[in-house]
């Protein structure tokens, strides 16, 4: 019996790294998973066709979580091969660094879109059917950087910290309902990274300041998400968890 038998996930940005290790976690758990990914069909496919191999049912879906229509079409389409979701993993980021008088309007949008609309529309396209089954996990994702303020991040702290608004609310709102809602805080994490030209000279994420003395790995990521997502973390809601190898802010 895993921890997750018969729940259906749908896991945002879940073609590589965090997604990912969180897609096959969730999967090794007995858990049907909603692979999305806003582009790229072949890593999609891949991570699908890997939790299959764990004996559960996968469905890659292509969306933008910036784009409300996608979001819709996408839980349409979660919703018409599997009848319910049951646990929403908001992983979809983006997270340029910028000099805050260098930042435009479209560039503030586009952050926001991403990381705060595209968590807030994919929440409100599950959470009713949540509500009617009397079911619901939901996680969203900041990150150390938005606790500690580094320059250059202003408008991805920002949406990242609104997050954490979001959830400490809706997991006020939802309790009666059987619904628990909590962020995942990652520290520097060994990832690749797609976009290298968002972490500019000694931006690069590394092991400065972490205790451990190491980065973390996907898969840790991927283990506090089942911890609070199953039954082990039941008590767990309206928290931030963060998982960064000691790290403090200042």
């Amino acid at each position: 019996m895993g921890k997750l038998d018969g729940k259906v996930a749908l896991i945002t940005g879940s073609g590589r790294n965090i997604g990912r290790a969180t897609a096959l976690k969730l999967a090794g758990e007995g858990a049907n998973v909603v692979v999305n990914a806003r582009s790229n069909r072949e890593e999609a496919e891949a991570v699908a066709a890997e939790v299959r191999q764990l004996g559960v049912k996968a469905l890659p879906i292509l969306a933008d979580v910036a784009n409300k229509e996608q979001v819709d079409s996408m839980v349409a389409m979660a919703m018409s091969e599997f009848g319910r979701v049951d646990i929403l993993i908001n992983n979809a980021a983006i997270r340029p660094h910028k000099p805050f008088l260098e930042v435009t309007l479209e560039d503030w949008e586009e952050v926001r879109g991403v990381v705060l609309d595209g968590a807030f529309y994919c929440t409100r396209a599950v959470i009713g059917s949540m509500v009617e089954n009397n079911y619901g996990r939901i996680l969203f994702f900041t990150g150390g950087g938005a606790f500690a303020g580094p320059a250059q991040r202003a408008h991805v702290s920002a949406a990242k910290m609104g997050l954490v608004g979001m959830a400490r609310s809706l997991a006020s709102e939802f309790a009666p309902n059987n619904i628990r809602v909590n962020v995942v805080s990652p520290g520097s994490i060994d990832t690749s990274r797609a976009h290298p030209e968002w972490y500019p000279g000694s931006h690069v994420p590394n092991t400065d300041g972490i205790p451990l003395g190491r980065q973390g790995s996907p898969d840790e990521i991927a283990s506090a998400c089942l911890f609070l997502v199953s039954d082990d973390g039941g008590f767990v809601t309206g928290q931030t968890l963060h998982v960064n190898g000691g790290a403090q802010f200042h």
